[in-house]
């Protein structure tokens, strides 16, 4: 049984009398521990339908099955749960609030699950040691290089220990060393059997998932 499986998956938004489809019937599953890479030019509906996979939009008609549960019959308050914690997002921007340090971004997550401040700071410090800031847990975001913001924020979409990462255009700001290094740890966090789910249109990215899923125009092609 896959983890995440659509199927017939429609998205059309509304504006006024104009209707704009950007999702066209799509039937696409991931199976856990799997690393896959929706690639796809500007406007392709690829960040669209990852919204839909992480609990961030709802589609129009159609399945989406997230492990075995049909995701259209959940209330919003069961989908925000889900949300904070089944799934991690990444995202180009970061999102790293500018007045909390690396480690108070990574500690936020579990907040809202209730957890102990002391287990917060432990399972926070622990994930910035293992993606290499063990030395930057009280350094702001404005202290740290693009590079560094993203392993902030890739820790603190582990920190829940979500059942799918997604990552959307995680290395579109950055340069090609601080990439590289991304996309190492997410292809490490794979191996550890992290299932990832990477949106990018660089060719470069893409090759170290071990799928690659092309989109064109709100449907599936390759």
């Amino acid at each position: 049984m896959p983890l995440l499986q659509t199927h017939s998956l429609v998205k059309t938004y509304m504006n006024g009398d104009v209707t704009t489809p950007v999702l066209h019937s799509l039937d696409f599953d991931v199976q856990a521990g799997e690393f896959v890479a929706l690639m796809g030019p500007s406007g392709s509906g690829k960040s669209t339908l990852m919204h839909i996979l992480g609990f961030l939009d709802r589609p129009t008609s159609g399945s989406y099955r997230f492990a075995d549960v049909e995701v259209g019959s959940l209330s919003d308050d069961e989908r925000a749960m889900r949300r904070r914690t089944d799934v991690g997002f990444i995202f180009q921007a970061f999102h790293l609030l500018p007045r909390l340090s690396a480690l108070e971004n990574v500690m936020l997550p579990l907040v809202y699950q209730g957890v102990s401040l002391g287990e917060r700071r432990s399972r926070a410090k622990k994930l910035l040691v293992d993606v290499g800031l063990g030395e930057r847990l009280d350094h702001l975001p404005n202290q740290l290089s693009g590079g560094q913001k993203q392993r902030v924020a890739i820790a603190r979409a582990l920190v829940t220990d979500p059942k799918v990462i997604f990552a959307d255009e995680p290395t579109g700001n950055l340069d090609s060393v601080s990439s590289g290094q991304v996309l190492h740890l997410l292809r490490d966090l794979n191996a550890a059997g992290k299932t990832i789910v990477m949106v990018t249109h660089e060719p470069e990215a893409a090759a170290f998932a071990k799928r690659v899923v092309k989109m064109r125009d709100g449907h599936i092609v390759e």
